[in-house]
């Protein structure tokens, strides 16, 4: 059966660990505290969900879960709002992998529907695709999807994202580097496929090993 659609992760497979882990994060980590403080009205909900998760200081609490990368959605919500203006500001730009890119636009081309599942938030995977090193590249993508659908390593979430996309689970295609997200997709019924960019053991290594 063909595939129709490509359903794909972030971190470690479009885009390099080190950018997310080394630039992004810290990025919002220094200014966590200020930028609270200077968005009370926008920010208040959110602090107030972090207490019902975890009672405290919600300020300490968010930098622990930063410095831990937990997949908590206030904290990739909040994360998505302070990195919006480091995008806009040109202190960074989105990473892509060149074999990401290239076969991106290739099954764009070719009438394949493009997706993102990941655990950032969908503000924050359309900054990072809107402004990439290689431009803006949101038309290449038809929808995106974060942890609001579900964890990443539940089936549910995946039967959640076919149904929203509007495909037998089948016809789409799920890439990851990590096993317990492919499982779960394949446990769903999607076609999936492991990578892993260092060489280890996975079902690709490269974007470019995928043939559609």
């Amino acid at each position: 059966m063909p595939i129709r659609a490509v359903l794909t992760d972030i971190e470690g497979t479009t885009s390099s660990l080190s950018f997310v882990a080394d630039v992004l994060f810290p990025y919002a980590r220094a200014r966590l505290d200020a930028y609270c403080a200077a968005h009370p009205a926008e920010t208040a909900p959110i602090l107030a969900e972090v207490v019902a998760m975890e009672p405290g200081d919600p300020i300490a609490t968010l930098t622990r879960w930063i410095d831990e990368d937990v997949k908590a959605t206030p904290l990739k919500t909040l994360q998505g709002m302070i990195w919006d203006g480091g995008f806009r500001d040109g202190a960074f730009q989105g990473h892509i992998y060149a074999d990401a890119l290239e076969a991106l636009r290739r099954w764009h081309a070719a009438g394949i529907a493009l997706y993102i599942f990941s655990s950032g938030s969908v503000a924050a995977q359309k900054l990072l695709f809107g402004f990439s090193e290689a431009g803006d590249l949101t038309a290449l993508l038809s929808g995106y999807f974060d942890t609001t659908t579900g964890p990443k390593r539940e089936a549910s979430s995946y039967r959640t994202i076919a149904g929203s996309i509007g495909l037998p689970p089948a016809d789409i295609l799920f890439l990851s580097d990590v096993a317990g997200e492919t499982d779960a997709a394949k446990a769903a019924g999607l076609r999936a496929l492991l990578i892993d960019r260092d060489g280890g053991a996975a079902d690709i290594h490269s974007f470019a090993e995928v043939a559609l």
